[in-house]
């Protein structure tokens, strides 16, 4: 007869398993829209660790939807075909031959090194472009910027329809303008719209950052909407952090209860986001 002790490790798993019966109950039904993005697309085990995570959350009733980006892979094929861009206000002219680059990068390699990993984790996953289905209809940005839009329009259906079919939605950043050209679509611009048409529960944007913080550089957990914005008049918030929280304040705006930006650095970030009561980043909400 073998026996074994109990182990404190075991018994603080046990525990932190019931610890999260109320948030499964929570989030039940619910969809969560994450852009993934930084280190959770910094290697294929980074990516296995996180398709696992969306895996897990899916069997306990979550519907994630993932949008995703790529610039690092894009700016390594361009460099791969000698295509040289321009700059306006340090932001990259996206031209037909880059738009190409960036629709065969993010549609093709990014999109199904996606896809696969979530297969290979037992679920299932399909790959999109906001080109299908009339997902994403965009207006061009800035005229000198050339191909690049800001979503106008967002057709959800097709998206609903996967949910019913147990499958998770991977969509690459890149929309159709109104003459059906392809537009180049900011990754996070893309997740909150996309968030806000569905009326997500939650929109999570995975960052290399620990969150907002203020100004003793200590994380801020827990912020509303009037914060941040006098957190950014105040310059507290600044740099690359204003267009994320601008993101976020446009889903709440547009209808998402709660928005997020996460440490993807953090081993199972969006489970200790939505299954723990400390979370891993900085959630912000309408005031209540």
């Amino acid at each position: 007869m073998r026996k074994q002790d109990m182990n404190r490790d075991w018994i603080a798993t046990a525990a932190t398993l019931s610890a999260a019966l109320p948030y499964l109950q929570r989030y039940n039904d619910a969809i969560v829209v994450i852009k993934l993005g930084g280190h959770a697309m910094s290697s294929d085990q980074a990516m296995e660790d996180f398709a696992r995570d969306v895996v897990l959350m899916q069997q306990v009733g979550v519907n994630p939807v993932i949008v995703h980006g790529g610039g690092p892979m894009i700016n390594e094929m361009l460099d791969k075909l000698a295509i040289t861009s321009e700059f306006v206000n340090g932001k990259r002219v996206t031209d037909q031959a880059t738009v190409e680059v960036v629709e065969m990068v993010l549609s093709g390699r990014v999109n199904k090194w996606i896809v696969n990993a979530i297969n290979r984790q037992g679920g299932r996953a399909a790959g999109l472009s906001g080109k299908d289905a009339n997902l994403m209809i965009c207006d061009q940005d800035a005229p000198e910027l050339g191909l690049v839009g800001t979503p106008a329009e967002i057709d959800t259906r097709l998206l609903t329809t996967l949910f019913s079919a147990n499958t998770i939605p991977v969509i690459a950043p890149l929309g159709a303008g109104r003459g059906g050209e392809t537009l180049n679509v900011n990754g996070d611009t893309a997740a909150g719209a996309v968030a806000a048409a569905l009326k997500a529960d939650r929109l999570l944007l995975l960052t290399d950052v620990p969150g907002v913080m203020d100004a003793d550089k200590t994380v801020l957990t827990d912020l509303t909407t009037d914060q941040v914005h006098q957190l950014t008049r105040d310059g507290v918030i600044a740099g690359g952090m204003i267009p994320k929280t601008q993101t976020c304040l446009d889903a709440l705006e547009g209808g998402v209860r709660a928005a997020v930006i996460l440490d993807g650095r953090a081993p199972n970030a969006c489970l200790l986001e939505l299954f723990t009561d400390h979370g891993a980043g900085s959630i912000i909400r309408t005031a209540r």
